[in-house]
């Protein structure tokens, strides 16, 4: 069983658990000296993916205006080229 959690974690537990440590200690003193929190980071992520979400809804009616436009164009243009293609 030990050999199994040993290939999972790649060494043996203690040794991922004090590599786990260190590097745990080292992120935190860098994000101390950027004055970055858990809290800031989620937020950050929170926000990020609802401006996404705001500025998707945002193109999709873009995306929308640009298609009707192109449609009141394009579909009598399609319509009378259909017509002109029946008649031969």
């Amino acid at each position: 069983m030990a050999g199994e959690v040993d290939k999972v974690l790649g060494d043996s537990v203690a040794r991922t658990i004090v590599k786990l440590l260190v590097v745990s200690l080292i992120v935190g003193f860098v994000m101390a000296v950027f004055g970055l929190t858990p809290w800031n980071i989620i937020y950050g992520i929170r926000d990020f993916v609802l401006d996404i979400w705001h500025s998707g809804f945002r193109a999709l009616g873009s995306i929308g205006d640009y298609l009707l436009a192109g449609a009141v164009i394009v579909i009598p243009v399609f319509i009378i080229l259909r017509l002109l293609s029946f008649r031969r």
